[in-house]
């Protein structure tokens, strides 16, 4: 965790709606740890979900609730976090449009998420300003509540060193205001889907947060396992087996090396292995489930929550944007 006497931390996910496995092990349970080490900031990016899926706007709301209910499911505590919603938080747009009178373009072309989503989103065009754009307005996201700290990835750092550069460079020209934030490096568990692929909404594979043990342990039982293993006598290689990855995550280190051992032997077959996971992920779902109908019963409260968390992070926004126009001597106001 980082040495800083008082870390910030920010963090945010495009609005897609219900949450999955995935969600939950690679950000979110890292999200409820932060709280307990720093001043958290965890927003719902509904700008940047307009950048691929601007034509789908009539969805995003009812996404965003949903998304807002998971992380409060998961153990998101907005006594401790400020929760809220990129776009009713003006300051972040001034922002982003000042840091893009300063950023090269050549900054934007080489990003590596630039180039990967331009290969494989295939099915809408990219070629649009707010796309280039993106790390502008992420930057701003970020150093708009002088973030010292971002969790991201190993993967994911050279998407944070343009933040740090338009930040170094803002400084550079107009005095120090923004602190370059550090990456936060997060050890993300692997997750696969039930088709043997990286758990994703978008394929069609992923078991939601809250699923009741019913649906979970259909998909379960139904899931892809070591393809290479066709009978129940052959022994098997559970580092290709998605269920192997869940035991990792949901069971004790004892039947870790039980399924490890009894899957190459093939002491067990798929099935008992599945049955085996479900004795833990199957009530771990129902508990989720249960946290998640309880908020969606009383959605006004959630609303609230969000609310409040758009004021708190409007009165630092705000506070940051004074500094940002005295630094720039755009503060005269006639």
């Amino acid at each position: 965790m980082p040495d800083t006497q008082n870390p910030v931390v920010v963090s945010g996910m495009r609005p897609t709606g219900r949450l999955h496995l995935g969600h939950l092990h690679g950000a979110l349970s890292n999200w409820v740890k932060l709280q307990d080490q720093g001043r958290c900031h965890f927003f719902s990016a509904d700008w940047h979900a307009l950048t691929t899926s601007y034509h789908e706007t009539d969805k995003l709301k009812q996404a965003e609730l949903e998304m807002f209910v998971d992380w409060l499911a998961a153990g998101i505590d907005p006594s401790r976090s400020v929760l809220f919603i990129q776009s009713n938080v003006k300051e972040h747009a001034e922002l982003f449009l000042l840091l893009g009178m300063i950023t090269p373009l050549g900054w934007l072309e080489r990003s590596p998420s630039y180039k990967e989503m331009r290969e494989q989103i295939t099915d809408r065009d990219l070629s649009l300003y707010g796309f280039l754009g993106y790390p502008v307005l992420m930057a701003a996201d970020i150093i708009l509540y002088k973030a010292t700290h971002v969790p991201v990835g190993a993967d994911q750092v050279t998407h944070l060193e343009l933040t740090r550069e338009i930040a170094r460079k803002f400084n550079f020209h107009y005095g120090e205001v923004f602190p370059e934030p550090k990456p936060l490096l997060t050890e993300a568990a692997k997750v696969v889907g039930i088709d043997g692929r990286k758990m994703s909404k978008s394929y069609g594979n992923a078991i939601e947060l809250g699923e009741s043990a019913a649906v979970t342990t259909k998909k379960i039982m139904g899931a892809v396992t070591d393809p290479a293993r066709k009978r129940r006598q052959d022994p098997g290689n559970p580092e290709t087996c998605g269920i192997f990855y869940l035991h990792k995550i949901y069971s004790d280190d004892a039947t870790v090396r039980w399924v490890d051992e009894n899957c190459r032997t093939a002491g067990i077959g798929c099935v008992d292995c599945k049955k085996k996971l479900l004795e833990r992920l199957a009530p771990d779902q129902e508990r989720m489930r249960e946290k998640r109908e309880a908020l969606l019963a009383r959605p006004d409260d959630v609303v609230d929550v969000v609310r409040e968390g758009n004021r708190r992070a409007r009165v630092e926004a705000a506070r940051t944007m004074e500094e940002v126009r005295r630094a720039m001597h755009l503060d005269l106001n006639l």
